[in-house]
């Protein structure tokens, strides 16, 4: 594909995704990697030098299984991703927060925000890994790790549905005035699907008497693995803070 054939492309792929993150606090943007560059990654799971920390998640009470926290500098891979995906990110984000009568907003390029929470104390890279076995499970949260938190992540599915592991399918649930409402969002291998941190801006709910729209709280973890080994890669966009981990530190 030319390289401005690509570029509309995703131009028209973020198009949709941003109306589905408004709708459903979540969108699919197929094909972010291809399976070398997924087994490349989940490679790494083994390699210790490369994490900062792991994290068992029955210890915690977060589920089963576990996960490692990148250190920096991050891989070359990662690196790009996180920054070319929160220069998409950021103006929804700032969207969400105007809608919302929140007064945050976000810088255009990912160094500028992460100047902002290291300038806090919250220094300690939030990129991270996860691997699932049969029977694991990662139970419904929220990824804070301190006041500055950017609403929007992703997560990237390295491992292939149907052959590497059965179940382990990505869910989200939505609370709202109306009414609670869960979301399962099919991945295939390579697939990230973007959604909100914590909370988004509740559209239907909106109404002409209020200056901003309702809030939808919002939560997301996976289902329990049937078989197999699920690996999947979490891009969060704000660092975290100096602290043993917390219920605020699954992902």
């Amino acid at each position: 594909m030319a390289d401005a054939q690509q570029a509309a492309h995703w131009d028209a792929i973020w198009a949709d995704a941003g109306a589905s993150l408004d709708r459903h606090g979540n969108a699919v943007l197929p094909s972010v990697l291809h399976a070398g560059q997924c087994e490349q990654l989940a490679a790494l799971y083994a390699r210790d030098d490369r994490f900062r920390s792991r994290i068992v998640m029955a210890r915690h009470n977060f589920g089963r299984g576990e996960y490692k926290y990148f250190a920096y500098p991050l891989p070359p891979l990662l690196e790009r991703l996180r920054h070319a995906l929160y220069r998409r990110l950021a103006p929804i984000a700032n969207r969400w927060n105007r809608q919302m009568g929140l007064e945050v907003q976000y810088p255009a390029e990912l160094d500028a925000f992460l100047a902002r929470c290291h300038a806090a104390g919250q220094t300690r890279p939030t990129p991270l890994m996860l691997r699932y076995g049969a029977g694991d499970y990662n139970c419904l949260h929220q990824d804070l790790y301190g006041d500055h938190v950017f609403p929007l992540q992703v997560a990237i599915l390295l491992s292939a549905p149907g052959e590497d592991f059965t179940g382990g399918e990505f869910v989200m649930t939505e609370t709202a005035s109306r009414g609670q409402h869960a979301d399962v969002v099919a991945l295939g291998q390579g697939d990230a699907v973007v959604f909100a941190v914590n909370q988004r801006p509740d559209m239907v709910g909106r109404t002409r008497t209020r200056a901003s729209v309702p809030r939808v709280a919002m939560r997301h973890g996976v289902s329990v693995v049937r078989s197999g080994t699920r690996h999947t890669l979490g891009l969060i966009f704000h660092d975290a803070r100096e602290a043993s981990a917390s219920a605020g530190e699954a992902a």
